[in-house]
């Protein structure tokens, strides 16, 4: 099942009904779901590989703590964060200004397919490499997470009890 966007994400505690939590494609979700996303995201940075050494085990450490506690939402929040630390130091590594596209895609009036318009505004790569090796280190974090046994089992449970 998709994630769900028209949830009052301002007034809802996912700890507290887990069974609206929908985890949806990548990191869908990951900027909106409480009371995770602010116990996560004041470790999220990435701007240097030690920086980001230091983020991502903080958060996979949270990642095991819920984990732990059988709390397969506040588990996926913290494999999302460890996503968007590879997905956005990345995108920074290709991008010095973190912009893909020199205008949106999407927005274009002339409605041309939005392959054609990607290729089009699509800027050119400026590697860096201090962002590229900080995305690696969240890839591994990230791939560690996404692969524990205790994760996916938990994600198959939490599918199974709300018929998702």
């Amino acid at each position: 099942m998709p994630f769900d966007y028209t949830l009052a994400f301002d007034s809802t505690n996912f700890r507290k009904q887990p069974e609206l939590y929908r985890v949806g494609k990548g990191e869908q979700g990951v900027l909106l779901v409480e009371p995770y996303k602010s116990e996560i995201l004041p470790f999220w940075r990435f701007k240097t590989p030690e920086i980001a050494l230091e983020s991502s085990e903080k958060i996979y450490l949270l990642f095991l703590g819920y984990l732990e506690k059988k709390d397969f939402v506040g588990a996926d929040m913290a494999r999302k964060f460890l996503q968007m630390g590879f997905t956005r130091a990345r995108r920074y590594a290709n991008h010095k200004s973190g912009r893909k596209f020199k205008y949106n895609p999407q927005n274009e009036a002339d409605k041309e397919s939005e392959k054609i318009a990607r290729d089009k505004y699509l800027l050119p790569n400026e590697i860096d490499e201090v962002k590229a090796a900080a995305a690696e280190i969240f890839k591994e974090k990230w791939m560690q997470a996404k692969q524990n046994q205790h994760y996916q089992e938990l994600m198959a449970e939490h599918k199974r009890k709300y018929g998702i």
